[in-house]
């Protein structure tokens, strides 16, 4: 075994071997793997080889290096690739401000759904700004996962759609983000190949839900359900599916899913569980098929889950129903037919419910700026990555054509667009070949030829088949040096992709592009009443097959009775459009290039496999693409654009926007190896870089003559103030002396006047002087004060122009007063509404922690002396919310506790959202506040008698005293007034807090006692102290009892007739 120690370790950028072929490409990769350097670049083109182990690469620290790398002072890693794009989108490497996109690519199981999250995760922390956005952009990526992921035979978490997801800022900040979603494989609902599995979301609702909420959504035991093959796990992957399915839940929170959404969400879910347990059998009267008195439950138990009446689901399955002429006519279904139903009506109903997902998504992160402001963008491509199954289907084929797209897009990038400048420059340049796809995209995509366009021609002939498709592409295609006709018996055809040869079984194409949905069930579920399911199907489908919730689609009279009418376009069609559109946004944007690499097949840590590496080097062209960015020229600005952008390195006015401008400013640096061309310059992709240098140099130097020349405008504002404060002061003190000066002469002058001994007039004090005479007045001295308050005289105004605040006017004091009035008051009004019930105890008294509406001072004084991890919660004062206030080391810390519109209550800045406030003070007794780790320990109560925690808080009244007979406001203890019979006074407050808040009046007492003789058992999940049930709960409850005993009823059977087997056996003559 090599020692790696002694050998020189090759280097992070592959441009710069020195050999260059297949043996040295692939013995760099395996060494820095080995040594746990999984990214390697080739220029500005980033190789990531999936680990297959969790590396300690991605921490803040780590993050925080690469907030602005330099190449060469730092590894490569997949956090340079995000801090590149966001500072070429802001404008900071050599040209102004432009929509970025990251392209990720690679064969199923090579890592592009984790570099999709890293990537995420950093340029969240380069923008990082004082909101939940950030947060709530990060949970999108579990969310998704859950819902579109499943476990492959080549991956435990394979993508079984694509994402494009647009990151929208405004200048350095995050305003809103937007996903699109591409091909969900709706089939794994209903089937799975052996060794593979269904959606995630599935399992986890299996693992995570608690037997009361299982018992509420209608599911049982695992094992029984046909959709997931009767397969569960092992209890340490339960285990893991749990926490999972907690982090689902959190990031539906955090998004901002409504509890009923949720709710009616899963019900559906579980609707398509039971469903897939509906079986048929022969009805031997009219040929036609029943459902089978096994699966009875089940039928009722998916309609009660669907909330929709049983009979009428039962027609949708097992008949069709027309109108020729005016007359209905009644169609029953074969066998084969009812189960194509069945199963049409589950991976529609999935699909929608993933389709409303990422539309809700988009809906609630969308950017809420003035329309007309410009945003940039980063777009970020996450799709699923080449495949080559055993048996490959329609999907497969879907997936390996937007794979063809990507490996197109980076052609033309890297080589035809680069190596046609070259050319139409006059460069000297050697040709690099490459693998050109562009006659396989033909192939597929061509009008009116092209496989898809043939395979919509087939969908439109009700009396096509599968074979007749087969007939058709064998005949169209015959003589095409990239497709195969099948061999022997496989109905079927073979597609020689850019990454090897994949053959395709056509079995299911037709029905799949079809994508058909029985008669009369869109009109079942847009009566249901589960408002989420009628959504659904209210809902238009776009020509890229994205649902639109808010745009209803326009019901023609007699539309049901086409087979598939709910659908003009077929699926093939959809996802061409789809594609369409991504490969427009991505050529209007600059790309940068992620290459995903797996190591190996059997997703084994440590292990290189170089046939499996050498493979996946050839057809993604890295050989060619190492090449070309050693020696071309991966930059090429137009003069006039160059010009425009480093024109400031020259240091002079008006600079021309000509070729000799652009050679001047080049002489000015000590760049080399660049060319000048007829129209433009090329240079070699780290040139930008060092450009970006000297125009860093150039705005620091800019910065500290800025920062010299505000400091003497400051200085001077500051003395000129100060002046007039002690002049002020001067004429003040000399004002003060007239005065007295004055008295005394008046009192002497009556003293001389006094004839008779009269009582004497009690002298008036003279006011104290504020300085001493001997000793002239200072000014005040400027003390730290917070970025909220109002300004004073020791602000610095920049701008001599702009209006400057008069301070202690009295009109301005009288609107401030009456504005800070009008906030609290809407405060108070919403936690009296809203909140108080939420906060209080069972007991009826307030939590030792909460205080009233204090100020962020008076806070910081009641847990001055308190020992470290003491914490308090007070209601804000300016906008309806809390602050946690934390004493910290050395000083307090203010969180703030923002309320969503789903009433979840979350830190701003925290990854978790919580049901309650109680619950969120508990969750951070455990675990600590992000980013310090800060543990909550002891709760702050009140300090003494003098405060005003609950002076506003005690005021309130839910309904008139005089409905219980209580003493009048004035009669009830004030806690803002000393008393002697308020020793402790925490205790005493409570009190007070427990008369405040039990005060209703009689009609409070009979609604409450009214909703909690509704409210079911208390387990699952609450709104506003009152669970969310699925619509029909108990049709699903008295489903699942008739299930119970129709499988009690058939075991007893069993053993009874095992019982009379054996006593027969026990009669018989030995």
């Amino acid at each position: 075994m090599v020692s790696l120690g002694e050998r020189r370790p090759p280097p992070g950028d592959l441009a710069s071997l020195s050999e260059l072929d297949e043996a040295s490409l692939l013995g760099g990769l395996r060494e820095r793997f080995l040594r746990q350097q999984v990214y390697t670049d080739i220029g500005d083109i980033l190789v990531a080889m999936n680990p297959f182990q969790p590396l300690p690469l991605y921490g803040r620290e780590v993050s925080e290096q690469y907030r602005h790398p330099q190449r060469g002072t730092l590894p490569p890693h997949i956090f340079a690739v995000a801090s590149r794009a966001y500072h070429a989108m802001l404008g900071h490497r050599g040209g102004g401000p432009r929509s970025q996109c990251i392209v990720i690519s690679g064969e199923s199981g090579a890592g592009k759904t984790e570099s999709t999250k890293l990537l995420l995760q950093h340029i969240m922390n380069l923008c990082k700004g004082n909101s939940q956005l950030e947060q709530q952009i990060l949970q999108v990526n579990p969310l998704l996962e859950a819902f579109g992921n499943a476990q492959t035979v080549m991956n435990d978490n394979s993508s079984r759609f694509g994402k494009y997801i647009q990151l929208r800022f405004q200048k350095n900040t995050v305003r809103g983000a937007k996903l699109s979603e591409y091909l969900l494989e709706k089939s794994r609902v209903v089937q799975q190949d052996t060794g593979e599995r269904n959606f995630h979301i599935f399992y986890y609702m299996f693992a995570g839900l608690s037997s009361e909420e299982k018992e509420m959504y209608g599911l049982l035991d695992p094992s029984l359900y046909r959709y997931i093959s009767g397969r569960f796990g092992t209890q340490d992957v339960a285990q893991r599916w749990k926490q999972k399915y907690q982090e689902v839940c959190n990031a539906l929170d955090m998004v901002g899913f409504q509890e009923q959404e949720q709710v009616d969400m899963q019900a559906i879910l579980a609707g398509v569980l039971s469903l897939g347990n509906v079986t048929f059998e022969p009805e031997e009267r009219n040929g036609s098929v029943k459902v089978s008195e096994a699966s009875r439950g089940w039928l009722k138990a998916a309609a009660g889950q669907f909330g929709v009446q049983e009979d009428e689901l039962l027609k949708c399955l097992i008949c069709t129903m027309s109108v020729t002429r005016g007359e209905q006519i009644q169609r029953f279904h074969t066998q084969q037919q009812a189960e194509d139903a069945r199963d049409s009506i589950a991976k529609v109903a999935y699909g929608r419910v993933f389709g409303w997902i990422v539309c809700k998504i988009n809906e609630l992160l969308a950017e809420n700026v003035d329309p007309e402001v410009e945003l940039s963008e980063i777009g970020i491509l996450d799709i699923f990555g080449f495949e080559n199954f055993a048996v490959n289907r329609f999907e497969q084929l879907c997936i390996n054509l937007a794979n063809e797209q990507l490996q197109h897009f980076f052609n033309y990038h890297i080589f035809q667009m680069e190596q046609a400048a070259y050319k139409e420059e006059e460069l000297p340049w050697e040709t690099i070949t490459f693998n050109n796809n562009e006659p396989i995209l033909n192939l597929l995509l061509a009008k009116p030829l092209g496989l898809l366009s043939l395979l919509d021609e087939q969908s439109a002939f009700p009396q096509a088949t599968d074979k007749t498709l087969v007939d058709k592409l064998n005949s169209s295609f015959k003589g095409n040096l990239h497709f195969q006709p099948g061999r022997g018996r496989v109905l079927g055809f073979s597609i020689i992709h850019y990454a090897g040869k994949v053959q395709y079984t056509a079995g299911g194409f037709l029905e799949k592009n079809r994508d058909t949905l029985p008669a009369n069930v869109r009109g079942l579920f847009i009566n249901s009443i589960t408002p989420l399911l009628s959504l659904l199907f209210t809902a238009t489908i776009s020509r890229t097959g994205t649902l639109m919730p808010h745009v209803k689609a326009k019901i023609i009279p007699g539309a049901d009775d086409k087979f598939n009418s709910t659908r003009k376009q077929s699926a093939g069609a959809q996802f061409r459009h789809s594609l369409m559109m991504l490969m427009e946004r991505m050529y209007s944007a600059n790309p940068h290039f992620v290459r995903c690499i797996k190591p190996n097949s059997q997703k084994e840590p440590g292990v290189v496999d170089s046939q499996v590496v050498l493979l996946q080097l050839r057809y993604n062209g890295l050989l060619e693409t190492i090449r070309i960015r050693r020696d071309g020229f991966s930059w090429r600005p137009l003069f006039e654009e160059f010009a425009e952008r480093y024109g400031i390195l020259l240091v002079k006015p008006h600079v021309s926007l000509t070729k000799e401008s652009c050679l001047e400013i080049l002489q000015s640096t000590d760049l080399t190896g660049w060319i000048c061309g007829k129209s433009r310059l090329f240079f070699k992709y780290w040139h930008q870089e060092q450009l970006a240098k000297y125009v860093e140099r150039l705005e620091r130097a800019a910065v500290f003559i800025q920062k010299v020349f505000r400091g003497f405008r400051c200085r001077k504002s500051y003395l000129k103030l100060v002046a007039e404060l002690r002049a002020q002061a001067q004429r003040l003190q000399e004002e003060a002396e007239r005065e007295r000066s004055r008295q005394l002469a008046v009192e002497a002058e009556a003293q001389k006047r006094i004839s008779l001994p009269v009582p004497m007039p009690r002298k008036r004090r003279p006011q104290p002087c504020t300085h001493s005479p001997e000793k002239s007045p200072q000014p005040p001295v400027p003390r730290p004060r917070s970025k909220l308050t109002e300004s004073t005289p020791f602000d610095n105004f920049l701008d001599p122009s702009a209006p400057r605040p008069v301070l202690g006017t009295e009109e301005q004091t009288r609107e401030e007063v009456k504005m800070r009035k009008c906030k609290r008051g809407a405060t108070i009004r919403w936690f009296k509404e809203t909140q108080a019930k939420k906060v209080m105890q069972d007991d009826g008294a307030f939590p030792d922690w909460l205080h009233g509406m204090i100020s962020r001072r008076e806070a910081e004084n009641l847990l001055i002396d308190k020992p470290l991890g003491c914490f308090l919660v007070r209601i804000s004062q300016s906008r309806p919310g809390y602050t946690l206030t934390y004493r910290g080391e050395g000083r307090c810390r203010h969180y703030m506790i923002e309320m969503q519109p789903n009433a979840r209550y979350v830190i701003l800045g925290e990854d978790r959202a919580h049901a309650s406030l109680t619950e969120l003070v508990r969750y951070h007794q455990t675990v600590g506040i992000q980013p310090f780790m800060e543990i909550l320990t002891v709760p702050c109560g009140q300090k003494s008698s003098e405060s005003l925690d609950y002076e506003d808080l005690e005021c309130l009244r839910l309904g008139p005293p005089e409905a219980e007979g209580e003493a009048p406001p004035e009669e009830q203890p004030c806690p803002s007034r000393p008393s002697p019979s308020r020793p402790a006074l925490q205790s005493g407050a409570t009190t007070v807090l427990r008369h405040v808040w039990f005060r209703r009046n009689k009609n409070c007492q009979k609604e409450e006692s009214l909703d909690k003789s509704r409210t079911k058992p208390s387990s699952g999940k609450e709104i506003g102290g009152q669970r969310a049930f699925p619509r029909l709960h108990s049709s699903i409850c008295l489903a699942m009892q008739e299930i119970q005993q129709f499988s009690s009823a058939a075991l007893n059977t069993s053993v009874r007739n095992g019982c009379q087997a054996l006593s027969i056996e026990d009669v018989e003559p030995k």
